[in-house]
């Protein structure tokens, strides 16, 4: 299954670049990167000056995908430990243009 906007939480996500558009820390809105490590409830961020861990929970994130598509996704729709989530039966999630 080739990674898409609508199939994102289903796929690996180490390696995308992302940017956090809103969370309820203030100080991480705006924060650019490559996602290195997941957990179950936080990213690992490399940014150029240091590694963040940012919280998925209250997060609106903007993906990046490899063929230049961009994703925004809400932070609690990937709260999950990601071997689970990628397993995980989802609901379909309807975009709109």
């Amino acid at each position: 299954m080739k990674l898409n906007p609508t199939n994102l939480a289903r796929h690996e996500l180490i390696g995308l670049d992302v940017q956090v558009e809103s969370n309820s820390e203030p100080g991480i809105v705006g924060l650019r990167g490559r996602i290195v490590d997941e957990t179950r409830n936080t990213f690992l961020l490399e940014t150029e000056r240091k590694v963040l861990r940012i919280p998925k929970k209250n997060a609106s994130l903007t993906f990046t995908l490899p063929d230049g598509q961009r994703a925004r996704v809400a932070g609690s729709v990937l709260i999950s430990q990601p071997e689970n989530r990628i397993s995980k039966r989802m609901q379909r999630t309807r975009w709109k243009l």
